[in-house]
């Protein structure tokens, strides 16, 4: 069965950086989009970044230039490279498959806190 496993996420402070990684299994991964989307305290989910079979990346406005996007096909493993932080850029981060489907798929997400 599919299965996304996130890691990396932590305390860092503002201005500081953090990678985050999804390890893929149960599926062809180098044939899927990928995605991040996140979901800060209170609020909604807000997606954050694609990338396509192609390597082709795609990021929210709110990350643009901050915020890079990877995949590693042969490991099975999406990453999410987090640079400048900001304390808004605190939240839960999922790496996400078919997101566009009627049934995606879920990590169980990274805490990310970024705080002094």
């Amino acid at each position: 069965q599919v299965q996304l496993v996130e890691s990396g996420g932590d305390l860092v402070q503002p201005g500081g950086s953090l990678r985050l990684s999804c390890a893929a299994s149960g599926f062809t991964f180098s044939i899927a989009w990928m995605y991040w989307v996140r979901q800060a305290p209170g609020k909604g989910l807000e997606w954050v970044s694609t990338v396509n079979t192609g390597g082709g990346k795609y990021h929210a406005k709110s990350v643009k230039g901050r915020f890079t996007t990877a995949r590693d096909d042969a490991a099975n493993t999406l990453y999410l490279q987090m640079n400048s932080l900001k304390s808004e850029d605190t939240a839960i981060y999922y790496c996400v498959k078919d997101l566009g489907d009627t049934s995606p798929y879920w990590g169980q997400g990274a805490q990310v806190t970024v705080s002094s």
